[in-house]
């Protein structure tokens, strides 16, 4: 039986992973900051599908934080088969409005703990020969959109170079480029929602299993839904002055910071 550890596991895109790895027998390593919400995700997962849930609480805007997950994703006595660094935020506002407190916590969780984790997640993998990495992206990094949509550029980049560096090592790595997901991430930061198109939603679900079939196929981005694969076909051909444009206005009206 292998062991996913998932950031970000009690709402969300990391809770379906959560649900999604735990009915396919997979043990867990539950990471958030929430304690008791931790505690009882555990125990229902562990209930519902017969499997070892461990919870580990860890904020990853700190540095104690990323050490104590990334300590626990180099043991080598209970090793980490899957990682899943879905851990992430928006920040209300445009630029300048934001705290400046505020786009460096944004930094450190969607970027330098995706670093530090995918490299001692790498490490121990390699060691063995096998293991997998999911770093969830989004849609917003494939177009200009403040320091959100810079972030996910960044993860984006950086897991798709970390993926051919250790190609051929048994270690597999994957971007995960969702579009808007109905979780608690915007009510979170203070975001409405009432005027995103019905058609632009996805079901966690469907996407989680979705990612890991492409990851199974060894693809280094997966963007799992045929209208978000469309809508970015269809950004790659636009000008970048004109894309830097609608993306502003869109930003406004629809994303995060």
């Amino acid at each position: 039986m292998t062991t996913a550890l998932i950031t970000g596991s009690t709402a969300g895109i990391g809770a379906a992973f959560a649900r999604r790895l735990a009915a396919d027998g997979h043990d867990l390593v539950l990471v958030a900051r929430d304690i008791e919400r931790l505690r009882e995700q555990a125990t229902e997962l562990h209930d519902r599908h017969g499997i070892e849930a461990e919870v580990l609480s860890a904020d990853l805007a700190t540095e104690k934080g990323i050490e104590a997950v990334a300590a626990r994703l180099s043991e080598l006595k209970n090793p980490v088969d899957l990682l899943v660094n879905n851990a992430g935020f928006g920040n209300k506002g445009r630029f300048l409005d934001v705290t400046m407190a505020d786009e460096l916590r944004m930094i450190k969780v969607h970027c330098e703990a995706v670093l530090r984790l995918t490299s001692a997640a790498a490490e121990a993998m390699r060691t063995r020969g096998r293991g997998g990495i999911v770093n969830v992206a989004s849609v917003a990094a494939f177009v200009p959109r403040g320091t959100y949509g810079a972030s996910k550029a960044w993860v984006v980049q950086f897991t798709q170079g970390a993926a051919r560096d250790l190609a051929g090592s048994g270690v597999r790595l994957m971007a995960l480029c969702p579009g808007f997901v109905r979780t608690e991430f915007h009510e979170r930061a203070g975001m409405g929602t009432d005027n995103i198109p019905g058609w632009m939603w996805l079901d966690a679900d469907k996407l989680v299993a979705a990612a890991l079939q492409d990851l199974a196929r060894g693809r280094t981005l997966s963007i799992p839904d045929p209208r978000y694969k469309a809508l970015m076909g269809v950004v790659k051909m636009m000008p970048r002055a004109l894309l830097g444009g609608v993306t502003s206005r869109t930003g406004r009206k629809y994303g995060p910071q």
